[in-house]
């Protein structure tokens, strides 16, 4: 039996926004032309209302046409997502399974030694436990993305930020670094307290990664208009411009950051900017070496107002003069 093949979805994507330019834009063009002698030559009322249906049609057909324009180029995006996503995953699998391969064909050929037949399965372990974990964060991400309901609770900003702080030093007990803080009294939210935890806590343990042995990281939150501004400044190595958009993409990474070998697969900004989109909010980044501050800007949460209660008068009262 003969296999039929289709071509890839973005060049059937390509194809069918050329047949939808062919088929409606051109002949509506050409028609729209029509329309406007029959207004400019129209002697009769006949004419003159011909011209104006033909014109009105030609609205009808452009808008069509427009709208189709907009949802195939957001098919397009979609698919180029897709597919940008899949090589990714299919690259950061690959190492771990290839490991775990190349482990097993020694194991199975039986020439090891008991003590490298322990080593063997002590690397075995760990890189089967790196691939669980990749996954386990993929599939998390994508839980966030799409089906996850973040709760609505009030948040005090200080206890969040000291929950993420200490969050952040047991994270890095390895080498401890003092973290500066400067949290504005009073800051109140609206939020899921423990996916903004882990928001914050991916920000701080980035700048740890990404600097040096004179660590440098702060931590200020402040009142911005409407909005609760938390940043996050460290002195590590920076961002180059033409990265700081791609880097909270999946599996993006920063060449400054692959190039000092900092352990990591790029889905830690990608869980944050997710968050942030979850609660309404933004992120912004302005980076150069030595000096890196992430700016997550979230909802301020209102206020009550109190209206002051008025006294009434009922008919038995007396009024005193």
């Amino acid at each position: 039996m003969r296999l039929v093949r289709f071509p890839p979805a973005n060049m059937q994507l390509r194809r069918a926004q050329l047949v939808l330019m062919l088929a409606v834009l051109l002949p509506t063009i050409a028609m729209t032309a029509v329309g406007i002698v029959l207004l400019v030559l129209g002697a009769t009322t006949t004419t003159l209302i011909s011209g104006v249906l033909v014109l009105t049609f030609c609205t009808s057909g452009i808008t069509g046409y427009i709208l189709g324009s907009i949802f195939v180029g957001k098919g397009a995006s979609l698919v180029r997502v897709q597919n940008d996503f899949v090589s990714s995953v299919s690259h950061e699998l690959r190492t771990p399974l290839t490991s775990i391969r190349l482990l097993m064909e020694s194991l199975r050929t039986g020439r090891l030694e008991d003590a490298e037949r322990e080593q063997v399965i002590s690397l075995l372990g760990r890189e089967t436990e790196r691939l669980e974990t990749l996954i386990n964060r993929v599939l998390e991400l994508s839980r966030l993305q799409s089906s996850y309901n973040y709760a609505r609770e009030r948040l005090d900003v200080t206890s969040l930020v000291e929950e993420a702080v200490a969050a952040f030093d047991a994270a890095t007990l390895s080498n401890p670094t003092k973290l500066a803080t400067s949290i504005q009294p009073g800051l109140e939210i609206t939020g899921d307290r423990p996916t903004l935890v882990r928001a914050l806590l991916n920000v701080m343990i980035n700048a740890w990664k990404y600097t040096g042995e004179d660590k440098q990281i702060s931590i200020d939150a402040r009142a911005s208009g409407r909005w609760v501004e938390i940043a996050i400044h460290d002195n590590g190595v920076g961002i180059d411009r033409n990265e700081q958009r791609a880097i909270f993409e999946q599996f993006s990474r920063g060449r400054a950051a692959t190039d000092s070998g900092a352990p990591g697969v790029g889905l830690g900004l990608a869980f944050v900017r997710t968050i942030v989109n979850g609660h309404k909010g933004k992120i912004e980044l302005t980076s150069r070496p030595g000096a890196t501050t992430f700016r997550i800007r979230l909802p301020r949460r209102r206020q009550p107002t109190h209206v002051p209660a008025t006294s009434k008068v009922t008919r038995n009262e007396a009024v005193m003069p």
